[in-house]
């Protein structure tokens, strides 16, 4: 199997990899491998476990489902933008029929940590704030407590997390969390201003995100979706911050927010009047989706959270539950009333188009 040397364009041209930022298509074509197989070899067989997303580049292969023929599939067609076969365990075995064909080959963990990654984008920073209309008030703690992420977490848990939030002070211009690092800590800002800074290749010196200052809060969406920070946040004054590291985090604040379920709960739930939202690309969601389902990415829930009913339960849904968690999180953290399917739609096994 030769491996050659990945082209952006190449990468663009399937689905969701079309929706990556640049910066992180580079990262993907260094980790992604283009190879051949020659005729009569299988890429996969029926009822594999290997957790690897493929795409088929040139050639023909075979799907076949109990030694029948399901589906030839033809590099450079429309039904080859999208992975094949990607449920798992495989329901197809795949055999190349050509001369040969040529495929990328991803780990489907990465890519899925890295569509959240990129989707979160420049949205990264949560803002747990008091009531618009509210008086700002100069006790961080009791900020923090008015704020509606909270209202949802079991009074035991809301003292627990601040028994174990440790302080730490900084001075003007010092580094709080660095853009690439893996996600460590959940931060409440006690005192002073911190700025939020995105890098990009364009520009080495980082674009001004949002000011954050007191009771704001930042870092929580890389821990969720276990990506790492993908913007830097310092120091613009001296400040004290407060931290929660990452299982505590998941243990007494991201868990109690995020309510499970499976396809026939979530079912349940549509029948009696809740809605779908799946938070993929819309490229992603052409391919198939929930009937009935809203399409509204993960990266534009923040801009478009005017455009949800408060007064409707949304089932958020992804291919794995990863990006689902990240926006389920984002949702409940803002007052709505929003619920997991658990294990995605590839666990649901939703039929493809």
């Amino acid at each position: 199997m030769e491996s050659k040397t990945l082209e952006l364009s190449l990468l663009r041209s399937f689905s969701p990899l079309d929706g990556l930022k640049t910066e992180n298509l580079h990262s993907l074509s260094r980790k992604a491998a283009l190879r051949e197989l020659p005729a009569g070899r299988m890429l996969f067989k029926e009822g594999d476990s290997d957790k690897r997303t493929f795409y088929l580049v040139s050639g023909v292969l075979e799907l076949m489902q109990n030694g029948r023929t399901v589906l030839m599939l033809r590099g450079g067609s429309p039904e080859a933008r999208n992975p094949i076969a990607p449920q798992l365990p495989r329901r197809y075995g795949a055999r190349v029929v050509s001369d040969r064909i040529e495929y990328l080959a991803i780990d489907s963990d990465m890519l899925d940590v890295m569509l959240t990654w990129d989707q979160t984008g420049s949205y990264e920073v949560g803002e747990l704030k008091h009531e618009e209309n509210q008086p700002a008030s100069d006790d961080w703690m009791t900020t923090l407590l008015q704020t509606k992420a909270l209202h949802r977490i079991p009074p035991a848990n809301i003292q627990a997390i601040f028994m174990r939030l440790q302080r730490m002070d900084y001075k003007a211009g010092e580094t709080v969390i660095r853009q690439g690092d893996e996600g460590d800590y959940f931060y409440v800002i006690v005192k002073g201003t911190c700025a939020v800074v995105r890098e990009t290749p364009l520009n080495k010196a980082g674009i001004k995100l949002a000011e954050l200052n007191m009771g704001d809060t930042f870092g929580e969406e890389a821990l969720i979706s276990d990506a790492k920070r993908n913007a830097s946040v310092s120091m613009i004054t001296d400040g004290t911050l407060m931290r929660l590291g990452k299982e505590d985090f998941r243990t007494l604040l991201n868990e109690p927010m995020l309510q499970w379920v499976d396809l026939e709960q979530g079912k349940a739930l549509v029948d009696r009047g809740a809605k779908w939202l799946d938070v993929r690309l819309p490229s992603e969601y052409e391919n198939y989706h929930m009937e009935g389902a809203i399409n509204l990415p993960l990266y534009f829930i923040r801009l478009k959270l005017k455009s949800l009913d408060r007064d409707t339960h949304y089932v958020v849904c992804c291919d794995t539950g990863r990006r689902s968690s990240a926006g389920a999180y984002i949702l409940s953290e803002r007052g709505f009333h929003a619920s997991v399917l658990r294990g995605g739609l590839q666990a649901a096994d939703v039929a493809r188009k």
